[in-house]
C-alpha cells in the first residue's frame, strides 16, 4: 500500500531539517580568517615594576600578526628590546601572557609576563633573577604627536668649563667619578651617570666628545631613550653602535671616528622623532622612537626628562654641551 504524504506534514519535516545543527566545514569557526579588530592589548605600554629594591621601568608593545597570532617587543630593566614571538590573550578574561629568553640577566630561564587588562591599564607580576615575584602596572605610551613647526628658545650651555654646576649624580648612594679637569667634563672613575637638574620636553642638542678605546658610553635623552656612544669605528652598522637608538633605530652609516679624537653629534628631538647627526653625517633622519630603552630613569613618557650622560660603563670627555629647548 502506498502512503501519501500530506503537505503540511511534508512542510513541517523540512522545518525540522533545516533547523537541525549541521557538522559541515562551513559551521566550522574559519582559523584562517582575519580577525578585523584588534584585541585591546595591541599598542605599546610603559611598565612600572616593583622588586625588593624599589621601582624600576620597562616596556613592551604587541601587534597583530597575520591572522591573529600577537607578537611584539620588550624593553626590560636591563639591555635592548628583544623580540616577543607569541603573545597570548584571552578576551574573555583579558588575561594575557608572554616569554622571552634571558638577555643581560643572570638567569637561565625565561622572562615570564602575566597580567590582566583592567580598563586602559594591565597589572600582573614577573620575577627577579632569584625567582621572587615582581609586581608591575603598565599604562598605554603616549604618542607625542606634535602639530606645527617648532620654535626654538635660546640656547643654553648645559656646561660651564668650570664646575658640575646645574649637573647632579643619579646615584647619591654610589661614588661620583665626574670631574671637571682643564675644562673638560670627564668621566674619570666610571661607576655613575650624571644627568642635569634641569628636565627637557623637545630640544636640539650640541655635543663634542671624546673617548678611549673600547669604552662605552651613551646620551640618554629625557633620561628614557640612550643615543649610544661607543668605540666602534669601521663595524656594521647596529642600534647598539655609536650614533644608533639602543635596541631600536639602526644608523644608516658608520659615521664613528677611533678612539681618541674629538668627535660630534647633533640630535633633534621632538615628541618621539630623533634625528642624529655624527661627525656631519645624519645617520637618523625623523625616525620615531618606539619605547624607553634600557637603564631608563622611568616610563612616563609623557612628561619632560633630564639630559642623562651614562658614566656606569667606561671613561668619556666632553667639551661641550649645548642645547636648545623648544619654547
Amino acid at each position: 500500500m502506498t502512503t501519501l504524504f500530506r503537505p503540511a506534514f511534508v512542510i513541517c519535516l523540512l522545518s525540522l531539517i533545516a533547523a537541525a545543527p549541521t557538522t559541515s566545514a562551513d559551521s566550522k569557526p574559519n582559523p584562517f580568517k582575519r580577525r578585523q579588530t584588534a584585541p585591546p592589548i595591541v599598542g605599546r605600554w610603559d611598565v612600572t615594576a616593583r622588586d625588593a629594591e624599589g621601582t624600576y621601568p620597562s616596556w613592551f608593545e604587541v601587534e597583530q600578526s597575520g591572522y591573529r597570532t600577537l607578537v611584539g617587543r620588550y624593553v626590560g630593566k636591563t639591555g635592548s628590546a628583544r623580540p616577543i614571538a607569541r603573545a597570548d590573550f584571552d578576551d574573555a578574561t583579558g588575561k594575557f601572557r608572554f616569554a622571552v629568553p634571558p638577555q643581560w640577566e643572570r638567569r637561565l630561564d625565561d622572562v615570564v609576563l602575566e597580567g590582566k587588562l583592567e580598563g586602559d591599564a594591565i597589572r600582573g607580576q614577573t620575577s627577579d633573577v632569584d625567582g621572587k615575584p615582581v609586581s608591575f602596572e603598565a599604562r598605554r605610551a603616549p604618542l607625542l604627536k606634535r602639530e606645527g613647526d617648532v620654535a626654538w628658545a635660546e640656547p643654553v650651555e648645559l656646561f660651564n668649563g668650570r664646575d658640575l654646576a646645574g649637573w647632579r649624580p643619579r646615584w647619591s648612594e654610589k661614588p661620583n667619578g665626574w670631574t671637571v679637569r682643564d675644562g673638560l667634563l670627564v668621566n674619570a672613575k666610571p661607576g655613575n651617570d650624571l644627568m642635569t637638574e634641569q628636565p627637557f620636553t623637545d630640544f636640539k642638542l650640541a655635543a663634542e666628545f671624546r673617548y678611549p678605546k673600547k669604552s662605552n658610553s651613551g646620551i640618554y635623552l629625557r633620561g628614557r631613550y640612550e643615543v649610544q656612544i661607543e668605540d666602534t669605528a669601521g663595524l656594521e652598522v647596529d642600534s647598539h653602535h655609536c650614533g644608533g637608538v639602543y635596541g631600536f633605530l639602526v644608523p644608516s652609516v658608520n659615521a664613528a671616528k677611533p678612539a681618541g679624537e674629538w668627535q660630534t653629534i647633533e640630535i633633534t628631538l621632538v615628541g618621539r622623532a630623533v634625528t642624529i647627526v655624527l661627525n656631519g653625517e645624519r645617520v637618523i633622519d625623523r625616525q620615531l622612537i618606539p619605547g624607553i630603552t634600557g637603564g631608563a630613569l622611568d616610563s612616563r613618557e609623557g612628561e619632560p626628562g633630564p639630559l642623562l650622560l651614562q658614566g656606569d660603563h667606561g671613561p668619556i670627555e666632553f667639551r661641550k654641551l649645548t642645547l636648545t629647548p623648544a619654547q
